[in-house]
């Protein structure tokens, strides 16, 4: 687990529950966070390749880090054996129930009138609620300041408190904040409303055309892991996935599942990489 607690948490808990069971073997969660999920990553990428030490990967590791970071300690491509495209969680753009927008449209306006002055948060460099940010920037032109914490819940809660104003933020943590009325939400940022909420708009369809992110994780192993079990490892964690209870809880959670073939995942992963170069190009984002 590259990350600390928060929706890849959740997601990996519960999988790793049904699949633990399924396999007559524990699976033990271990969270490395750092780097924007690069300090996991590298970890496994070096691992043994023998299906005993798995990365949950996200969009972040595997497609953003590359064009983000100028010195990165593996390949997203290289260096893993995809397995299984697992789920995907929408982010919903929330902003302070202080701020003059009540629509993305209104915010847009708001924010072309004072460049830079409103500010929203995320969980760090290169996570999907900066990118969410920097893509609405391109697509939009309109510009913000970024102001990046440890965490999704503390980001989440600095909207709350009105320390920045707005945060495209994971779904599964701005929900509590969403039903208390401490944020107000704008807009879904994936292609199609939400079944759970129909009332909130997409961001396209709401101001920005063309703007859809989508916070995908994946299981991947580390290269050169044989193919039979990187098959095993799909077919479970495939189960997993259409488990009444598994899927139930995970739907609970606001996740989008998926599957499919290891080559499905390659293939996402080739796309995602390429759309987000041209963000974070665009944004003018580096790190070290």
């Amino acid at each position: 687990m590259p990350y600390g607690p928060g929706s890849t948490d959740i997601l990996a808990r519960i999988i790793a529950q049904r699949v633990s069971s399924a396999l007559g073997q524990q699976i033990l969660i271990e969270n490395r966070p750092g780097a924007g999920g690069g300090v996991g990553s590298e970890m496994v990428a070096r691992a043994a390749p023998d299906g005993y030490t798995l990365l949950l990967g996200a969009a972040a590791t595997h497609a953003v880090n590359p064009a983000l970071f100028t010195r990165l300690g593996y390949d997203p491509q290289k260096d893993f054996a995809p397995v299984i495209n697992l789920a995907s969680i929408p982010n919903v753009l929330i902003v302070n129930p202080a701020l003059a927008a009540s629509s993305v449209a209104e915010l847009i306006t708001l924010a072309r009138t004072q460049p830079g002055a409103l500010m929203y948060s995320s969980n760090g460099p290169g996570t999907s609620p900066h990118m969410s940010a920097a893509l609405f920037e391109m697509i939009t032109g309109v510009r913000l300041t970024h102001v990046p914490y440890k965490g999704s819940a503390e980001a989440v809660v600095a909207v709350a408190r009105g320390d920045v104003q707005l945060m495209f933020a994971n779904l599964a943590p701005a929900l509590p904040m969403v039903k208390d009325a401490r944020v107000r939400p704008l807009a879904v940022t994936v292609s199609q409303r939400l079944a759970a909420f129909p009332e909130w708009p997409t961001v396209a369809e709401a101001g920005a055309p063309g703007f859809e992110v989508s916070t995908w994780f994946a299981l991947f192993a580390p290269a050169g892991t044989p193919e039979a079990i990187v098959a095993r490892l799909n077919r479970e964690f495939g189960a997993a996935l259409t488990d009444p209870d598994t899927r139930d809880k995970l739907l609970a959670q606001g996740f989008i599942l998926h599957g499919g073939t290891p080559q499905d995942l390659a293939r996402l992963v080739a796309s995602e990489l390429a759309k987000w170069a041209r963000v974070v190009k665009a944004s003018g984002a580096k790190s070290d």
